[in-house]
């Protein structure tokens, strides 16, 4: 067996090991054959792993050390804000009241959680400058989904059959996929030479048949809008909404508000702005926050205050109807509302030390990288593997590879698309100045390396279990299941 390598659970397995002792029954047992068809079942037990507890226990921790996480190390995705999720925001979503919740609970027996989802939208919608906000979607992207249904349902009422959805080329991919998903077509406008959406262009093609503007503010390459106030005139002066893609907010949260800027829809990431965790690709959140002329098309239900009391509202003939069971992702929801509390009037801090943490670093780094923008940037900056390339051979993904012998997660790259090598990166407001300068002596070793010993570059990593991989074949010929019948 290779080093670092330990064996798969069917290999631990030994026959008649149990790990758990099944209490009782405490019903009358039914034999399976009074209640299943018999063609649903089988002739014997399943093939499964037989293992003890410390086996069991054992496999999924060596496999949990083989993973890499924000409380492990500096994690620097772009557009991804993988800040600190604090202990104390776990301590509160596991309080009994709340973990223990039946999501079927009448409303006279949920009256603690009902009055944090309220206090949540109260806090939510102040600082965002919105009225009013849905907790159902389940992520970013459900929460654009979210939003496009209500401007489709809102311009239906009014009799307008508006077609078109218009995003920026720098805009996340499931932009244009959710306006589709919509029924929309997808113009796309071009980015102008300072990395704002280019308005002159989206003057051309704001027009009776677009709907929305989908825009991030500040946007996939880390730069703020600067001329959001043409923008809101254009897209409002031809009765289209406008649309904030809330995947960057942390960069100007207590800063500035996208209400104020005219927007009239928005979803935000609790799992990027309000710290709470990512997971394996989730759970998540997306809440999305509107103005109050789409008040009326909030999924169903939402929370309502009468005195001292809360209800869910069903009664609402013009809303979208439900977009996910219950009420979303409610722990996670606990989580925001703790981190929120915890830091009041200081929230402000958390995206000026966001931005400053990623001018710096971006101060560190710009002398051994092109920067497609020069410019200041909010909270995350992009630069560019071009020169590597072309000068040594070396692209973006192999410098990615690299830093993992460094013992860094790679950043985001390939993305934005516009950015040839682009190399996205953010290192939010939880990480120290020591972390920064680590990074960036690392990076700038890789830098130097790419032009003293680039074969070293091409063929990292070196120092992980797994080394590169085969990823088109990975891709295509996915090994998926163990073959249970060679078990």
């Amino acid at each position: 067996m290779a080093q670092g390598d330990f064996p798969l659970l069917v290999e631990r397995s030994a026959p008649g090991r149990i790990g758990a002792a099944v209490p009782q029954s405490d019903v009358p047992e039914v034999p399976l054959e009074q209640i299943l068809p018999s063609a649903q079942l089988r002739g014997g037990p399943p093939p499964l792993p037989e293992v003890s507890e410390p086996d069991l226990v054992r496999h999924y921790t060596q496999l949990s050390q083989r993973n890499y996480a924000v409380d492990i190390g500096f994690y620097p995705l772009g557009s991804c804000t993988m800040k600190y999720n604090p202990k104390i925001n776990e301590d509160a979503a596991r309080l009994p009241g709340f973990a223990r919740l039946h999501p079927y609970a009448p409303d006279a027996l949920a009256q603690g959680a009902l009055r944090l989802l309220s206090e949540l939208e109260t806090a939510l919608a102040e600082i965002s400058g919105m009225d009013g906000m849905t907790f159902q979607p389940a992520a970013g992207a459900h929460g654009e989904l979210t939003a496009l249904l209500m401007i489709r349902t809102y311009f239906a009422d009014r009799g307008e059959a508006r077609t078109r959805v218009i995003v920026p080329d720098s805009a996340h991919g499931t932009n244009p996929a959710s306006a589709r998903m919509c029924g929309y077509d997808v113009v796309q406008v071009r980015s102008d030479a300072r990395g704002n959406i280019d308005a002159d262009v989206l003057r051309q093609v704001a027009d009776e048949r677009a709907a929305a503007l989908m825009l991030t503010n500040p946007n996939t390459l880390g730069l703020f809008e600067e001329r959001i106030t043409e923008v809101e005139e254009i897209m409002h002066g031809c009765g289209a909404q406008i649309y904030l893609d809330g995947a960057n907010f942390n960069a100007v949260l207590g800063i500035t508000r996208p209400g104020d800027q005219g927007f009239d829809v928005m979803h935000m990431n609790l799992h990027k702005t309000f710290s709470t965790p990512h997971g394996g690709g989730g759970p998540g959140a997306g809440p999305v926050a509107v103005k109050s002329h789409l008040l009326p098309y909030l999924p169903v239900p939402v929370v309502v205050r009468e005195g001292e009391r809360f209800r869910l509202d069903y009664d609402r003939p013009q809303s979208i109807g439900k977009i996910r069971s219950f009420y979303g992702n409610f722990g996670v929801l606990v989580r925001a509302y703790t981190y929120i509390r915890t830091f009041g009037p200081l929230l402000r801090q958390i995206a000026e030390a966001a931005v400053l943490n990623a001018n710096y670093l971006l101060a560190l780094l710009r002398p051994a990288f092109d920067l497609p923008y020069d410019r200041h940037c909010m909270h995350e900056f992009v630069l560019a593997g071009t020169r590597q390339q072309r000068e040594h051979g070396v692209t973006t993904r192999d410098m990615a590879k690299r830093l993992l012998d460094y013992g860094y997660h790679a950043p985001t790259i390939y993305f934005p698309l516009i950015v040839e090598e682009a190399m996205m990166i953010e290192p939010t407001e939880t990480e120290s100045r020591e972390t920064i300068e680590a990074f960036a002596r690392g990076l700038l070793a890789i830098a130097e390396e790419c032009r003293t010993n680039p074969d070293v570059v091409r063929s990292a990593p070196h120092t992980t279990v797994v080394s590169r991989l085969d990823e088109v074949t990975a891709a295509r010929r996915p090994d998926l299941h163990w073959p249970i019948a060679d078990y």
